[in-house]
């Protein structure tokens, strides 16, 4: 009986197949709404647990390379066993602190002169400007108790990222609280803030870049291209102040002591590590393990990252146990929102193993409370007694209630800012002298084209990181496709250099042609952003390319969600990398896999580079010669236009309601710090040739177009390279085009 049902079923279901997939092909009115509802998402890594978060696969593959750099040092401390290790240890981090800084300029007359003088009961307050170096201004107010028996102990107080500074009424606290127990007090204004903004516009009465953070990483960003750090400026601008305080008959130079919050408490490391004449350093909410940091809260402001400090083997906290077993503060608090605790009792824990061996433990204390960024009674309470106990100061370390004076009688110069009263130089100003040397050099290193563009090959390399794909490349893994009108969109992921992958929309023409040139396009805003139907992809199919249009990383999908935009390329440059090296690794990956589709002319494969996005295009172009031709759009022209003018304009996104405080938000992924100690965009087109580049409306620093006299100055050299090559006609600018369609064809011709 149940055989005989089984066959019944069975036969009804072969006899009614065909109906069944009739179904299936053709399908009704009902399910095609249904269809209809299915809706194109081209975002490759949806639905996918693995990469469920790609707004933090840029800062964790980073922060992956830097570890490699920790576990380093981690061994080599792990190795201290004795008082002559750590010694040796600290000689060593003493030349790398020098070669990181870079020289410093050579100490001048101070030419210091007082301003004016404020007279209060029990003190009074003198205000100084000094110059740090020739024409290098610095202002600093500095309080002086009454009735000085012989010489007091002086403490140079270096501000956090308050636009008024030390006019602050947390850090005139302080002051007051340490003047009053008998200590000399220097406070000074770090660049970008107070009376030393350095882009200050008189219109609006302040900087036209915005407050002290994002000018910090403005000019910042200029002096990484230059292949420096303007740490240097703010280390010098404190070492200088404590030369005037020695200077002084009335400050005991064995007492000197440096102290300050949050950015200050970075520059408080930093002086402390470079000047060995300070005797008790107080670094406030600051002083977390480096590690830590980067995998918490992720890498700050321009000041706080040493070029290429990581792959040196540097951290913050060597700059606490170069100075061991000297004196020394941390304070901390527990819900700080930049920075973490776990860290800063690391870095601690570390440090006290220095402390331990030069048997001066009770030298070393940390200081916790509960609270947001600040610096709480509790941890003020601690900065008091601790200076007191080690300048040997007798006395009640309470805190008073303090004297809180209005800005503007704090006020040193008479026009409130140095730009306005003594003018001279800014960090910009100093910088792109010293970058005059670099591009001196780059063109006497043009005049041989031959072996000028061997030596850029090598120096682009190293200097971007970038690291060229292995033989056995990954095939991508599809997540999707649709079809559309004469074309498929294919969802991809590549596997990149490491843990990570880059997401591709393969667009392939339904023309039944045997072989396809084969574009990879690339741009900022991501791989969608001309994805769409009747977008100029899709003008590119219909013309018979077959398109990658990636998301390099750190860009589209793979954008930088997870923390501050400054944070992935400040990392990167950390371990001597960048972002554009990376990326450019990205496209050249991409290029292999497009080489290895049996659709694909692997000798027509170009790419196209919007705005930014044409600086790792660049790059990759002049590292793999599989890259036949390039179609540049919108592209800078010249790194060493944005450090050698005042203003630039990428890398900057407007925010939205920022006013004149907070008018941009400030990043570095398009940048290569110490590019220009080597090469320049310029220098890597000449190393494409004779491959065809089409540069298309050329952009200059202010992302403006760039007149026909800047093309001509900075074009000069590859213009060169070509004729060297006999492909003179393969490097072409426009001003002006129709389509990406009519770029790409001449780039194919």
């Amino acid at each position: 009986m149940k055989k005989s049902l089984i066959f019944i079923i069975l036969n009804f279901l072969l006899s009614a197949n065909g109906f069944l997939f009739a179904q299936i092909e053709y399908p009704n009115k009902s399910t095609d709404l249904l269809l209809k509802k299915d809706e194109e998402n081209l975002e490759v890594f949806q639905q996918w647990i693995r990469w469920n978060n790609p707004g933090s696969m840029l800062l964790n593959y980073l922060i992956g390379q830097t570890s490699d750099y920790y576990d380093v040092r981690d061994r080599e401390i792990a190795g201290l066993k004795t008082k002559e290790d750590w010694i040796g240890r600290q000689n060593l981090v003493k030349e790398k602190l020098r070669e990181i800084a870079g020289p410093f300029p050579p100490k001048g007359a101070l030419n210091a002169r007082t301003t004016g003088v404020i007279l209060k009961k029990g003190y009074r307050i003198e205000k100084i400007v000094f110059e740090s170096f020739p024409g290098f201004y610095v202002t600093g107010c500095l309080y002086i108790p009454d009735k000085i028996k012989g010489k007091a102990p002086a403490v140079l107080n270096v501000i956090g990222h308050n636009q008024e500074s030390f006019r602050n009424q947390l850090y005139q606290v302080i002051n007051f609280n340490l003047v009053k127990k008998g200590i000399i007090v220097f406070a000074i204004d770090p660049p970008g803030q107070g009376e030393h903004v350095q882009y200050y516009d008189p219109k609006i009465k302040l900087s036209s870049i915005g407050y002290s953070v994002v000018e910090h990483c403005y000019f910042g960003n200029q002096c990484f291209l230059s292949g420096s750090s303007c740490a240097k400026y703010f280390i010098w601008d404190g070492i200088r102040a404590i030369d005037y305080l020695i200077s002084r008959k009335d400050v005991d130079p064995q007492r000197i002591g440096v102290t300050g919050f949050s950015g200050g408490g970075t520059v408080t490391s930093y002086i402390s590590a470079y000047d060995e004449r300070v005797k008790v350093s107080v670094p406030c909410s600051w002083s977390t393990a480096s590690r830590r940091q980067l995998e918490t809260k992720g890498a700050q402001d321009a000041e706080s990252e040493f070029y290429r400090g990581v792959a040196m083997g540097i951290t913050l906290e060597d700059l606490l146990e170069v100075r061991a077993p000297k004196p020394a503060l941390l304070t901390f608090v527990s819900r700080d929102e930049y920075l973490t605790l776990q860290g800063a009792r690391e870095a601690c824990n570390e440090t006290r193993k220095a402390y331990n061996i030069f048997g001066k433990d009770e030298n070393l204390e940390m200081a916790e409370d509960d609270s947001k960024h600040w610096m709480t009674p509790k941890i003020r309470l601690a900065i008091y007694s601790f200076f007191m106990k080690h300048f040997n100061l007798s006395g009640d370390p309470s805190e008073v209630e303090a004297e809180i004076l209005s800005q503007d009688e704090l006020i040193v110069t008479p026009t409130g800012q140095i730009s306005t009263f003594l003018g001279g130089d800014m960090i910009f100003d100093v910088n792109r002298k010293e970058t005059e040397k670099l591009i001196e050099n780059l063109g006497k290193a043009r005049l041989d084209v031959q072996k000028h563009l061997a030596t850029v090959q090598v120096k682009a390399r190293e200097l971007s990181g970038y690291v060229a794909p292995g033989s056995g490349q990954e095939e991508p893994f599809i997540n999707g496709r649709y079809q559309r009108e004469g074309y498929t969109v294919g969802k991809y992921a590549l596997k990149g250099e490491g843990n990570y992958a880059v997401p591709i929309l393969l667009f392939l023409p339904d023309d039944h042609s045997v072989k396809h040139p084969s574009v990879v396009y690339l741009h900022p805003k991501g791989k969608a952003a001309e994805a769409k139907q009747g977008g100029e992809i899709e003008k590119l199919v219909r013309k018979g390319y077959i398109v990658a249009a990636i998301d390099v990383l750190g860009v589209g999908e793979t954008a930088n969600s997870a923390a501050r935009g400054i944070a992935d390329g400040y990392t990167a440059l950390l371990t001597g990398r960048s972002v554009v090296g990376i990326q450019a690794g990205d496209i050249v990956r991409t290029i292999g896999y497009l080489k290895n589709l049996d659709s694909v002319d692997s000798l027509k494969i170009g790419a196209i580079g919007i705005n930014e996005m044409a600086i790792p295009l660049i790059h990759a172009a002049a590292f793999d010669p599989s890259i036949k031709n390039i179609v540049l759009v919108g592209p800078l022209i010249s790194f060493r236009s944005v450090v050698m003018n005042r203003f630039y304009k990428i890398g900057l996104t407007p925010r939205e309601g920022g006013g004149n405080w907070h008018p941009y938000e400030v990043d570095f992924s398009w940048g290569v710090a110490g590019v220009l100690t080597a090469y320049d965009l310029p220098d890597l087109i000449g190393c494409i040739a004779p491959r065809r580049v089409l540069l298309a409306g050329v952009k200059d620093q202010m992302l403006e177009p760039a007149s026909e006299e800047l093309i001509n100055q900075e074009l000069e050299f590859p213009l060169r390279a070509y004729s060297f090559k006999k492909a003179s006609g393969n490097l072409k600018t426009v001003t002006s085009f129709d389509s990406l369609v009519s770029l790409a064809d001449w780039s194919f011709q």
